[in-house]
């Protein structure tokens, strides 16, 4: 009874910091400008389905993709036993489920389980050998400091553990039935564990019960453990993924968000009687662009949330490949990490922001990071989630450029050149085709 009441309590406590950040992180992320993503909802689901589930994009690189794939099916799958281990830590049972089939269906299941563990272990070795033996150089970037690193090894050694302690457990439990303990019912053998349970079938049955036991409440209270770490580590991506996919850009990726404000300008610029019927013009927005992450749509920072770390974005770069300071991950982490900041400043002054002297643009993200941009969107087919920092970086720029008039000389030309000309160069538009006179008399 003891026992259950400790996992009853371990598991509320769990659930309660899970439902706290839950909830910082949804607030955060709905601090962002208004954006309508609803249409397309029929393609919006088949886009989750293959994206999200289906990991469509990740067999871009075969190798990480297939080690990747160990570790995503061992997650959704492993956690069929996990529910019997919950069940179990309710009521006091074990093996619940053996109450609903027979042991061959069972030991059937559970070793199935215990396959998925092994290769989530052999994913779990390898990848971190990539990160830290191989040194794979979009591991290595200056962005990914002390805890970006960190949260991605510690990730893999939590799973290594919690892999390892379903096999010890379910070994020292096929001991356990060997002998006859009336507390462990005849389950059959499981294809792994039944190898260890050779190994460790020599211990005494009180040393057997306490490694069984052991096993067991490391692996629950790790898995609560995970779950709660995980909503503060780039592994969010498990869970935002799939709204991310749902709710993803699915106009083509060249395609540019006109301005609202802007376009009103333009259409009485070029058209006249495109003036309001009242002739007053809509009011001028506080800001164009964004300056700060607030001054984002709420999917730019679900986006941030969603940012796996990976570095595909930022290993397709040509200006990073080039050796510009541009990073497409860090202007996401730079979002993340500022949204995190204005949370807690809101959490701090009791629901409201208090000034603090800081934004996105200049604080996290300099000029010369956004100026490298060229806006290929190589980063944008790179992500294996469908993560848009060229959006982020075009209303910075916006931002930059409008409102602060910071560009540079070259592109102040430019932008006069097209205002006057329409178009980038210095000509004239009536004189802009007579490059073709020279061919039409050559015809003639």
């Amino acid at each position: 009874m003891v026992a259950q009441l400790f996992f009853v309590l371990a598991s509320g406590l769990a659930s309660f910091l899970v439902f706290k950040r839950a909830k910082f992180i949804t607030r955060n992320i709905q601090l962002g400008k208004e954006l309508k993503r609803t249409d397309n909802a029929n393609e919006r689901w088949k886009n989750m389905v293959l994206v999200a589930l289906g990991q469509k994009k990740m067999f871009k690189k075969p190798v990480p993709a297939i080690l990747h794939l160990f570790l995503y099916l061992g997650f959704l799958i492993i956690n069929i036993e996990v529910l019997e281990i919950v069940l179990d830590g309710i009521t006091g049972q074990h093996r619940i489920f053996l109450n609903f089939m027979s042991p061959s269906i069972y030991a059937s299941l559970i070793s199935g389980f215990e396959i998925l563990a092994v290769l989530v272990l052999v994913g779990c070795v390898l990848f971190f050998i990539r990160r830290n033996v191989m040194k794979v150089r979009r591991f290595h970037s200056e962005e990914m400091g002390s805890w970006p690193k960190n949260d991605a090894n510690l990730i893999l050694i939590i799973e290594v553990v919690l892999m390892t302690a379903i096999l010890l457990m379910n070994a020292a439990d096929g001991a356990l039935q060997g002998i006859g303990n009336i507390h462990y019912p005849q389950a059959g053998d499981f294809t792994v564990s039944s190898h260890i349970t050779t190994w460790i079938e020599g211990m005494s049955e009180g040393s057997l019960i306490f490694l069984e036991r052991f096993c067991w409440w490391l692996h629950i209270l790790g898995i609560m453990a995970f779950a709660v770490y995980i909503t503060y580590s780039k592994h969010l991506h498990l869970f935002l993924a799939f709204p991310n996919t749902f709710y993803a850009n699915m106009e083509s990726k060249g395609k540019m968000r006109n301005m609202p404000e802007i376009g009103h300008e333009v259409k009485m610029m070029l058209d006249p009687s495109a003036m309001p019927a009242d002739g007053q013009m809509p009011p001028p927005p506080e800001r164009f662009g964004a300056k700060d992450a607030t001054d984002l749509s709420w999917k730019h920072i679900m986006e941030a949330y969603t940012c796996t770390e990976c570095g595909r974005c930022t290993a397709e770069c040509p200006a990073n490949i080039t050796g510009k300071k541009l990073s497409p991950r860090k202007i996401m982490m730079d979002t993340r990490d500022r949204i995190e900041e204005i949370g807690r400043n809101i959490d701090t002054n009791k629901g409201s922001f208090k000034d603090d002297g800081k934004s996105l643009l200049g604080d996290y993200i300099t000029a010369e990071e956004l100026r490298a941009c060229t806006t290929c969107n190589a980063c944008v087919e790179a992500c294996p989630v469908q993560i848009e920092p060229v959006s982020i970086i075009n209303e910075l720029r916006r931002h930059q450029i409008m409102d602060l008039a910071d560009a540079p000389g070259e592109w102040n030309m430019m932008f006069t050149n097209v205002e006057n000309n329409q178009a980038p160069w210095q000509f004239s538009p009536t004189d802009r085709f007579n490059w073709a006179q020279d061919l039409k008399n050559e015809n003639n």
